[in-house]
């Protein structure tokens, strides 16, 4: 499957999580600051794209010596370094987006970066924020869920209620129900096994998965 993974500016709590995450054959993409990750985890972005306000002149020109393609974007500009990154990724026709470091730190952020994730261009996509600890992605029609028994599994609606929605390996099991969207009943469900699945007929499901620290270091 190919694969390209994003490196965003936000928060990576386990370097040693998040690298497990990144398949080895994947084209590697830093948002602005997202390139601080890329270097802690001693990996080189094959791109760098933003307005490079959070990344230092030096470390650019040394990623540009390092055959590191550099496409920089004015500070006032509508979308945001993420936002740019997501279109410069579907240049290469992924089948698979992983974005690393879109998820804590400032609410505003996350908030944005996981609706950018809702983006109907991404619709036939697997993708998903993920930074070896937590997982977040949109389920539009199913989806399967692969952890250990008793991680947390979150699935809220967006964008309105969602409708139809039958689970199969979670505690509380849900049978072509409806989840509404000013309501918190998808919220901290658990795995069973190590596989669940989701199936919905209308709406688009947010899934959040929150690893073990057990299975996020295996």
């Amino acid at each position: 499957m190919s694969t390209v993974v994003i490196f965003a500016n936000g928060k990576m709590r386990n370097r040693a999580a998040a690298r497990r995450v990144v398949p080895p054959a994947a084209r590697l993409i830093a948002a602005d600051g997202g390139s601080r990750h890329c270097a802690a985890l001693g990996l080189l972005p094959d791109i760098l794209i933003g307005d490079l306000d959070s990344t230092p002149a030096r470390q650019v020109e040394r990623l540009a010596a390092e055959g590191v393609e550099i496409r920089p974007y004015p500070t006032d500009k509508d979308e945001t370094d993420l936002e740019l990154a997501l279109a410069c990724a579907l240049e290469f026709a992924p089948q698979r987006i992983i974005v690393v470091g879109a998820l804590g730190g400032r609410l505003d952020q996350t908030l944005g970066n996981l609706a950018l994730l809702a983006a109907p261009r991404l619709a036939s996509l697997d993708v998903r924020a993920d930074d070896g600890l937590q997982e977040a992605f949109f389920i539009r029609r199913q989806a399967e869920i692969l952890g250990a028994a008793g991680e947390r599994v979150s699935l809220l609606p967006w964008q309105g209620d969602v409708h139809g929605i039958t689970t199969r390996g979670l505690r509380w099991p849900l049978n072509n129900e409806t989840l509404l969207a000013h309501r918190s009943r998808g919220i901290s469900n658990q795995l069973i096994a190590s596989r669940a699945q989701v199936r919905l007929s209308a709406g688009l499901l947010l899934c959040l998965h929150h690893r073990s620290v057990a299975t996020a270091s295996d």
